[in-house]
C-alpha cells in the first residue's frame, strides 16, 4: 500500500484498513508459531502498513 494510496482514504475506510491489517498481522504470527509461514516479507509489510495508517490518521485528526 503505498502512502498517495493512504492519503486519498476517509478516515473510516483507514479505520477499516486498520482492521484488516491487525487481523492479517494476527494471522501472520499464528502461522509463524506453527511453522506454516510461507510469504515471510509480509511481515514487514504489514507493519509498515499500519504505521502508514496510523500516521495519516493522526494528522487528518489534527487537522479536522
Amino acid at each position: 500500500m503505498k502512502i498517495d494510496e493512504v492519503r486519498g482514504m476517509t478516515p473510516d475506510q483507514l479505520t477499516e484498513a486498520l482492521v484488516n491489517l491487525k487481523k492479517e498481522q494476527f494471522n501472520l504470527r499464528f502461522q509463524q508459531a506453527t511453522g506454516q509461514v510461507e510469504k515471510t516479507h509480509r511481515f514487514d509489510e504489514v507493519r509498515k502498513d499500519i504505521a502508514r495508517i496510523k500516521t495519516v490518521l493522526r494528522t487528518k485528526q489534527a487537522t479536522a
